[in-house]
């Protein structure tokens, strides 16, 4: 019965990743993607436009 013990949680394990990823490749696309989209790409572009200190060019030294 060592062995059933053994492989239970890696089989539960398998099972949740699954369904997991079948979840997540079903969620994509759909109504909603045109929106989502557009969400991300007004992320990035927010992100894109706020200087990040430091990041380039030369440093002061003290």
């Amino acid at each position: 019965m060592d062995y059933v013990s053994a492989l239970v949680p890696p089989t539960v394990m398998a099972i949740a990743f699954t369904f997991l990823i079948r979840t997540l490749i079903k969620s994509q696309g759909g109504a909603n993607k045109a929106k989502e989209d557009a969400v991300v790409d007004a992320a990035l572009s927010a992100n894109a436009a706020t200087p990040v200190p430091g990041a380039g060019g030369a440093e002061p030294r003290a």
